[in-house]
């Protein structure tokens, strides 16, 4: 992607001490902020449920989800022989 060799590449920041760190931090911040605020946060899960089923529709047919239908199984080499 950055025309570099698989060798040359820098790791990403996620992957590197620094970033590991960084991100256990995030996760433990936002474990207690969501302990300390459940109430708040209880009142509005079931929106943010609703909210996702719309999200998912959209980011879920990346796998193979519409382009499918009405094949009948062959592919376009089985085509292609005749």
């Amino acid at each position: 992607m950055n025309g570099l060799p698989p060798a040359n590449r820098q790791p990403s920041f996620w992957r590197s001490k620094p970033g590991i760190a960084m991100g256990m931090l995030l996760v433990i911040g936002i474990f207690y902020l969501a302990r300390e605020h459940y109430g708040h946060i209880s009142l509005l899960l079931p929106y943010a449920i609703l909210l996702l089923c719309p999200l998912m529709h959209l980011f879920g047919h990346h796998h193979g989800g519409h382009g499918h239908h009405g094949r009948t199984g062959t592919t376009p080499k089985d085509d292609e022989r005749g």
